[in-house]
């Protein structure tokens, strides 16, 4: 099972499952990690949503293998839709979404840490957007990172592509906690079982809220950055990981 849940005391918790490509993205994840979402974004018994990767690991960010495989696998014609599907689900999501970051968060996967309302990450784990050292555009990170924080935060860890600490994305308000790596998970379950406990509905309400001055229609905020994005000539130029 490529991507599993469960449903602990109140919150659901969804890990990304191929710790031997170190939780890397394909299209059959895309798919079922927007399945797990959008089930548990309408379970009642779901206040909030833990994401993580087994095995001590976030995410890679593409699988390149699989990308580059001949003959190409099945899904690859259609993954930038199903990337697109994925993050219009995290972006529609009536849950909060708290993400442990333990190791890394790389491109692709960074774009999905981003996507948290709270995101964890271990003191001396990193997150790096570094789509720009390879030549191409960051997309969805660039979405995430317009929508969440400022202008000149969005600049650091896009025109830089370098790894920052979960030290420095706490300093720079982008972590909400950043405790030592091997914590990492303990710490996110604790924060989901401290927010289950809250009255119900308060954060529904609240996430409600503060999604109300966004667009209403996920696409349209997406597409003011792929639509801006130069494509390269190769073959990942078809896809938008990051």
């Amino acid at each position: 099972m490529i991507v599993k849940t469960q449903v602990n005391d109140g919150y659901a918790e969804i890990i990304l499952n191929h710790p031997q490509t170190r939780n890397a993205i394909t299209g059959p994840m895309g798919i079922a990690l927007a399945n797990a979402i959008r089930t548990c974004g309408s379970n009642e018994n779901v206040k909030c949503i833990l994401l993580r990767g087994a095995g001590g690991s976030f995410c890679s960010g593409l699988n390149l293998k699989e990308f580059n495989a001949e003959p190409p696998p099945d899904w690859l014609a259609d993954f930038g839709n199903i990337w697109r599907t994925t993050h219009r689900t995290l972006y529609e999501c009536p849950k909060p979404i708290i993400v442990a970051l333990e190791k890394f968060a790389i491109n692709g996967g960074a774009a999905l840490a981003l996507a948290a309302d709270l995101l964890i990450v271990g003191s001396d784990s990193y997150l790096q957007v570094g789509e720009v050292r390879q030549g191409t555009a960051a997309p969805y990170n660039m979405a995430w990172l317009r929508l969440r924080f400022s202008e000149h935060i969005a600049a650091q860890l896009t025109i830089s592509g370098r790894r920052f600490s979960g030290t420095e994305l706490l300093s720079l308000g982008i972590a909400f906690n950043a405790p030592s790596t091997d914590a990492t998970v303990s710490v996110a379950h604790a924060t989901c079982a401290e927010l289950a406990a809250f009255p119900a509905d308060a954060l529904t309400r609240i996430k409600a809220t503060l999604t109300g001055y966004r667009p209403n229609n996920a696409d349209e905020w997406f597409n003011i950055a792929t639509q801006n994005t130069p494509r390269r000539t190769n073959k990942l130029s078809k896809v938008q990981g990051g």
